[in-house]
């Protein structure tokens, strides 16, 4: 049996992913491995035509780091209540996929194993949502081990005219920072 040493956890704050998170916990427990906990912040997230360059970059941008810093922060205290090593990473992008970065960064940082948070959307759901776990897994180098949310904790967005989840509850706790 492989003994995973170094595990790669993307999260993004919501329930599905702080789900992952405990998993990799259990795991990285068990096998003495560390954590990287990764959260990717896509600077064109809330773009909605209307701002101008200069008041999204001053205004926007900033609150997106203020919360991808406490989304981090908050994984890291969950990690270390446990007694688990570990580091975060914040990748800011401008419009790349979630999937991608992931994939890189577990080649760069070497990670023996990557555990991700999904819905387990099917269907119509999948296809206009989208899947980062699915593609993370698709392309991964290294095993992935999704972990699944419970159904009574999966609220799904409403999809949006461009076929993106809504963005409603993250554009809510971006302006909450």
């Amino acid at each position: 049996m492989t003994s995973y040493q170094r595990i790669l956890v993307p999260i993004d704050g919501s329930p599905t992913s702080t789900r992952g998170l405990d998993e990799a916990i259990g795991v990285a427990k068990l096998t003495g491995a560390s954590l990287r906990l990764l959260h990717v912040m896509d600077e064109l997230e809330f773009v909605s035509g209307f701002e101008s360059g200069a008041s999204y970059a001053k205004e926007v941008v900033p609150k997106l780091r203020r919360r991808a810093a406490l989304v981090l922060e908050a994984g890291r205290k969950r990690a270390e209540a446990a007694a688990v090593a570990v580091d975060t990473l914040l990748v800011e992008c401008f419009a790349r996929r979630t999937c991608e970065i992931v994939c890189e960064e577990a080649l760069a940082w070497k990670a023996d194993l990557i555990v991700a948070g999904t819905h387990g959307r099917r269907g119509v759901r999948r296809m206009m949502l989208g899947s980062d776990a699915e593609q993370i897994a698709r392309t991964a180098p290294v095993p992935i081990l999704l972990v699944r949310a419970p159904e009574d904790q999966i609220a799904e967005p409403a999809a949006a005219a461009d076929g993106r989840a809504s963005t409603t509850a993250a554009a809510k706790a971006v302006a909450a920072v």
